[in-house]
């Protein structure tokens, strides 16, 4: 890499070089910039080629200088003879002016270094693209180096040195007497001019006679760049020194020889015997065959064998040659064409126009960016011509790549794309612009899209011209994916749109429906749900077609996985415009159908979506009620899962209450409990929550017992009556029932009591009845208690009723100590009791007196849930009681006692915290003496 880096710095310093030591100094640098050297041509190739800028015009041109260390070697006269030979060269090209002579831009200069002038931008000599590359810049350039001749070039290239030399011998009555591939410039559109006049000759008869020129003898002892290159010389010059047209016309068969054989002379000439060479080469041209002209062309080889002829008189003249069938092909006939345009009329240029997209295809794309190119683009100066010239322009920026269209095509073209007359013109240039505009977007970059090709887009949009609009809104879908969004959201489609509200036309008003509808791909869902559904309702006409387009719009948004139109647009805004228009009267069947087909998916889909979402919304509200249930039930039996012993001791109490109805012996049953206590396999969580139960049993034992006092109930009336409903409803069954009131030994004592059912506090008989009664108050009740002692006095009802026969009351475990209770026995099933006593419903009748009136479950749930509970929780912190073991006892009975969980009537969280019209401590405390005893 170092060292490329070391070679490109090193030519670019020779090339400094040689521009500094070649032309500093010389006038020409007073109006020129120079540039890279790029060829070499001129006789010897002596001159050296530069590119350069005019400083005032920024025009470009060629610099041709002679550097004079190119002649140190020979004594001053042989300079000064050569310099006299290139000046006078110079000078003839100078005066003379023909499309087929390289022009000369500014005159030649010299200086104490070098010659100089300027002509036209030039490319390179034909010599240098044949191979022969002296005086050329080291490395060669790789344009020259890789550059090869395309046969449309070389067919052309020489027509045009014909049709020079017809100019000169013709017109001006001069020959050139050095037709050589050096002498043959090729400029940077690639036609080839002729230069190099050092040895021309002028005829010396009056114009109306026969030309007769002057010849010189060979004289070999001048300075090779005092005489033309003998190789391409006619054998006239050497062995008669003579001269005349036909000695042009030799040299340019020559040249045709060289062309076809990659640059090679058809003979080597000897200049230190050139007489001898010239002898054998007449000798040869005698029997020239066919065999030597192998590499020309079969069409052309005859002609140029001809031109090679010994006899002068029997070549083919400039006039005739450029009239052959080989010059004749239809690539070389389009560049000869464009070559003698500025002569043509509108018409003739019309015309050819209008041919020429046949014929480019057939021509090389460097022929066509070099050649034709630049005189289509110059035509655009003629605004009658621009219609006729764009459409090949654009034909040809389809060929190119984006660099070479940005570069070549598109500053010509900016001019164009704002023309707006004569409207006849400017309307065919909207037209064809329309009609190529993907390639348009899709090489132009977006700076200039939006600048030059959108405006005029939108020009064509507001255009008069039906015809242009139709078009417009055709075409528009075509490279709509092409456009920023911006773009399209603010500037066209508001455009679209006000072509199809404000038009006269059926067609534009159509043809705007059908392109919103086209490109609706490309917009943004909510854009057209605000924006174009909408304008939809605005179009005031209602023709079939018109209203097709319409549902073309619905339905295509409807069905569109991007877009969609959401069940509130499709209920207030689109079923309510589609439906009307079904029934208009203009529509036939099928488009009726249609109409309703649309329809029908848009109820459906509106129908499933909204069922969807109501049935969503229905399993919520249900997970909802069951979330909430859970919640309560979660509340009141966290460890429920985890509490295996307790739900075990549950059992056996629940059997000891059978045992009370079928009379087995329930000290077994106590000492089964026990013994199945130690059997059990409990966690470690379980194990400590029995030791902190049978703890706190032991703390109870120790503290004095309360002294019941009378209770006046301050429950609400109407809450506490609901219950004598239910209770005597489901006492109605237990008249006949009559349970003895068993012995309790003060030995036998629960110590700890985990979980347990309120049925215990009725001495549980299981009788179906007898279980509803207990269950219905569970569920009225609607709180639980985890665990509690619960020792029942059997000289108190359950409510604190003294001495009911038959029921027996169980004392909520407080502070003081509590009384033991031993097993109660109950007669086993079918044994007749030995004393049997009807069922006492006096302590009910006590609790709910004929002054408090009864109120059904219907009132009751109507009511605050939690004021008839209100009486049984004693508020947090209240004195006389400790708050920890109430907490205590109260969750027990919210975990258990009272855990039904189907209530509608109550929600446990309302008993989390105790309501605050609660505000006597006292009060709460004496009443749950006067309840529980």
């Amino acid at each position: 890499m170092e060292s490329m880096l070391n070679k490109l710095k090193s030519t670019v310093t020779k090339v400094t070089a040689d521009v500094t030591s070649a032309v500093m100094g010389n006038p020409v640098t007073r109006e020129f910039d120079v540039g890279r050297h790029i060829a070499s041509g001129g006789n010897g190739l002596a001159w050296k080629i530069f590119n350069g800028t005019k400083k005032s015009t920024k025009q470009e041109v060629a610099v041709f200088v002679f550097d004079k260390k190119l002649i140190d070697k020979y004594q001053k006269f042989e300079k000064d003879q050569i310099i006299d030979s290139l000046k006078r060269g110079v000078q003839q090209l100078t005066r003379l002016r023909h499309p087929r002579l390289l022009t000369v831009q500014h005159p030649l200069e010299e200086s104490r270094d070098c010659l100089a002038f300027c002509t036209e931008p030039v490319f390179a000599s034909l010599a240098n693209v044949l191979g022969n590359w002296e005086n050329l810049p080291s490395p060669v350039p790789p344009d020259i180096k890789d550059y090869n001749l395309y046969d449309v070039e070389t067919k052309y290239g020489l027509l045009q040195v014909s049709e020079g030399l017809s100019f000169l011998h013709s017109s001006v009555k001069m020959v050139h007497g050095n037709i050589t591939p050096e002498n043959i410039i090729l400029n940077k559109s690639g036609a080839w001019k002729i230069m190099g006049f050092d040895f021309c000759l002028s005829s010396t008869n009056p114009s109306e006679q026969e030309p007769k020129f002057p010849c010189k003898e060979w004289d070999p002892n001048l300075p090779s760049l005092c005489l033309p290159n003998p190789e391409y010389l006619a054998p006239e010059y050497i062995l008669s020194v003579s001269c005349e047209a036909a000695s042009d016309m030799y040299s340019l068969g020559t040249v045709m020889y060289a062309v076809f054989n990659k640059g090679k002379p058809i003979f080597e000439v000897n200049k230190q015997d050139i007489y001898k060479s010239f002898s054998r080469q007449l000798d040869q041209l005698s029997r020239l065959g066919s065999s030597s002209l192998s590499n020309i062309p079969e069409e052309v080889r005859e002609h140029v064998k001809l031109l090679l002829n010994v006899t002068p008189t029997v070549r083919p003249d400039a006039d005739q040659m450029t009239k052959i069938p080989f010059f004749d092909d239809v690539g070389a006939v389009t560049l000869q064409y464009f070559d003698t345009l500025f002569q043509r009329d509108n018409l003739q240029k019309s015309q050819f126009f209008k041919g020429l997209p046949k014929v480019l295809p057939k021509l090389p794309k460097r022929v066509i960016v070099q050649r034709i190119l630049p005189c289509l683009t110059s035509e655009f100066v003629n605004p009658d011509m621009v219609p006729f010239v764009l459409p090949n322009v654009l034909l040809i920026a389809e060929e190119c790549t984006k660099e070479e269209y940005v570069k070549l095509i598109l500053p010509e073209l900016g001019p164009v794309f704002k023309q707006q007359e004569p409207i006849q013109a400017s309307n065919m240039i909207l037209l064809i612009f329309l009609q190529k505009m993907d390639l348009l977007l899709t090489k132009t970059p977006p700076d200039e899209i939006k600048n030059s090709v959108l405006p005029m887009v939108y020009r064509a949009l507001e255009a008069p011209s039906i015809q242009i609009q139709e078009l417009c809104l055709n075409i528009i879908p075509t490279f709509a994916n092409l456009i920023d969004y911006p773009s399209m959201k603010n500037a066209l489609i508001p455009r679209i749109k006000n072509a199809c509200l404000q038009t006269s036309s059926l067609a534009v008003r159509v043809n705007s429906l059908v392109c919103l509808g086209k490109i609706l791909e490309y917009l943004d869902k909510w854009f057209v749900l605000d924006d174009i559904l909408p304008f939809l309702q605005q179009i005031p006409s209602k023709e079939p077609a018109v209203l097709m387009g319409i549902l073309g719009i619905y339905k295509c948004t409807f069905t569109h996985k991007k877009l969609g139109i959401t069940k509130e647009q499709l209920a207030g805004k689109v079923l309510p415009h589609l439906i009307p228009l079904s029934i208009e009267n203009n529509l036939n069947l099928n488009q009726f159908n249609s109409f309703i087909s649309v329809i029908k998916e848009m109820l459906n889909r509106l129908e499933s979506e909204h069922k969807t979402k109501l049935e969503q919304l229905h399993i919520m509200q249900e997970q909802q009620k069951s979330l909430d249930i859970g919640n309560q039930m979660n509340a009141s039996e966290e460890t429920k899962a985890t509490n295996v012993g307790s739900q075990q001791i549950d059992k056996v109490f629940n059997n000891i209450g059978a045992d009370f109805l079928t009379g087995s012996e329930s000290e077994n049953k106590e000492d089964g409990l026990q013994n199945k206590h130690k059997r059990a396999s409990l966690t470690l969580e379980e194990k400590q929550k029995l030791a902190k139960e049978q703890e706190q049993a032991q703390k109870l034992k120790s503290q004095q017992p309360l002294k019941p006092q009378v209770h006046t109930p301050v429950a609400p009336v109407k809450q506490t009556k609901d219950l004598t409903d239910t209770l005597m409803d489901n006492m109605s069954s237990l008249t006949s029932l009559s349970v003895s009131t068993p012995k309790i030994s003060a030995s036998s004592t629960f110590t700890s009591v985990p979980s347990m059912g309120l049925g215990m506090m009725f001495s549980t008989p299981i009788d179906n009845t007898k279980r509803n009664l207990t269950n219905g108050l569970n569920a009225n009740m609607g709180f639980q208690t985890s665990g509690f002692s619960m020792p029942v006095n059997t000289n108190q009802n359950l409510f604190g009723s003294p001495s009911t026969p038959g029921v027996t009351k169980m004392t909520l475990g407080t502070p003081s100590t509590l009384p033991n209770f031993s097993a109660v026995s109950v007669p086993p099933a079918g044994a007749k009791p030995t004393q049997q006593r009807p069922t006492d419903m006096s302590a009910l009748n006590n609790l709910f007196g004929p002054q408090k009136p009864k109120v059904s479950m219907n009132q009751l749930s109507q009511q605050k849930p939690n004021q008839w509970l209100n009486q049984f929780i004693p508020p947090q912190g209240s004195p006389g009681m400790g708050s920890s073991v109430i907490g205590t006892q109260m969750n027990m009975i919210g975990q258990s006692a009272f855990g039904v969980q189907a209530n509608p009537f109550f929600n446990p969280q309302n008993f989390a915290q105790p309501p605050t019209t609660m505000t006597n401590s006292s009060s709460a405390s004496n009443d749950l003496k006067d309840l529980f005893g």
